[in-house]
């Protein structure tokens, strides 16, 4: 066998036994037997909540075993055949099953990387927030590009975007904004992009033409669903109403309906205007403000395996994740994975999954010398 399938193979392997190790197998099979006896059972439907995750459950582990299976049978299948073709000199059968390997070197991948997005919260829809750095309109400008970017990544996996708070710059841009994000797995995709985002460019707004470097920082966090208590009372915290923002005409709001509500011991602050009315615009924040925490919370129960939270304070060059440079050439590149990519225009119009599932992956590759040592 070539040196580059023997390669293709390991990574292969090492793949279905990272991702044995993940389900746990020996507990999911037992769980999947136990999960299926009580679909059989008609009282199981007495309770539908209860019933409709049980059933999601067991679609969830069954999918992920029958995968493991398939390609582990199908590995075992395609080295028979190369081994076959090698003993009777027959080139067909090799390329054939080397191809065959390539493909299931992608989807070995792709499986990889789901298994990041098991997490307490990752399933979750997400808010994200934008802040430019200082830089005044560069940097303002460079935060609307950013959300425009990661608006456009939502819509290509069909996710749906509302926008809950904008700030607009003075002259361009936008000063801040927070959306929400709603979809499967929104949290757990968009969580490795908290941080400093850097952007190089010839600034539209020079008129000399000269070479520009604007700061934006990112923060993500999870929307917390009812079965997360946070305790949080107005005592612990302060209220403040304003003006809304926007984008003048008939859309301008006359009435203090905006709402920030500031937490007193961490000094996290959200802020929400999306609605017309202070009451709904105050539930929202509270919303938020309770996903913050809960995210705060995440942070330290997850310090050591989320090494690469990044720091909402100090937007510049000591906290950036990624670099987007359009002058004096064209490179995105992500800091921590090493990741690059030479077409900025797609980056930007939201061709982020390959930074994504890099920084993704990332997080499991202390674990990937163990998994060798396993098949050893």
């Amino acid at each position: 066998m070539r040196a580059e399938t023997l390669n293709i193979v390991d990574e292969i392997r090492q793949a279905i036994t990272l991702l044995r190790r993940h389900f746990d197998w020996d507990q999911a099979v037992k769980r999947l037997e136990y999960l299926n006896s009580r679909a059989e059972d008609s009282s199981l439907w007495n309770d539908p909540i209860e019933a409709q995750k049980l059933m999601r459950e067991r679609q969830e582990l069954e999918d992920g075993i029958a995968a493991v299976k398939g390609m582990t049978q199908a590995l075992e299948d395609n080295i028979g055949l190369i081994e076959l073709g090698e003993e009777e000199g027959d080139d067909g059968i090799i390329a054939e099953a080397e191809a065959a390997l390539r493909s299931m070197q992608g989807e070995a991948k792709a499986r990889q990387v789901e298994t990041l997005l098991s997490g307490e919260a990752d399933a979750n829809d997400t808010y994200l927030e934008i802040h430019a750095g200082a830089g005044g309109t560069e940097s303002q400008d460079w935060a609307s590009m950013l959300l425009r970017m990661y608006t456009r990544w939502a819509e290509r996996r069909r996710f749906k975007v509302e926008v809950l708070e904008v700030h607009d710059g003075e002259e361009a841009g936008i000063k801040s904004a927070t959306v929400l994000i709603k979809g499967h797995n929104a949290y757990g995709w968009l969580k490795t992009e908290s941080g400093v985002h850097r952007l190089v460019r010839i600034s539209p707004y020079d008129s000399n033409a000269r070479r520009h470097t604007s700061f934006s920082s990112i923060w993500v966090y999870p929307v917390v669903d009812d079965k997360i208590e946070i305790d949080v009372s107005e005592s612990d915290v302060r209220i403040d109403t304003y003006r809304s923002s926007g984008s003048g005409g008939q859309h301008v709001n006359t009435t203090d309906s905006a709402v920030r509500i500031t937490h007193i011991a961490t000094g996290i602050a959200v802020a929400c205007q999306a609605e017309r009315s202070q009451h709904k615009n105050k539930a929202k924040a509270w919303e938020m403000l309770r996903s913050r925490l809960y995210e705060e919370e995440l942070k330290k129960r997850e310090a050591v395996a989320n090494a690469t939270e990044a720091s909402k304070s100090d937007i510049g060059w000591g906290h950036q994740i990624r670099s987007y440079v359009l002058q004096p050439y064209q490179l995105v590149k992500d800091l921590r994975t090493g990741v690059e990519s030479t077409s900025p225009s797609s980056v930007l119009d939201g061709d982020l999954d390959e930074f994504m599932e890099a920084s993704l992956s990332h997080r499991i590759e202390g674990g990937a010398g163990e998994a060798v040592a396993d098949l050893d």
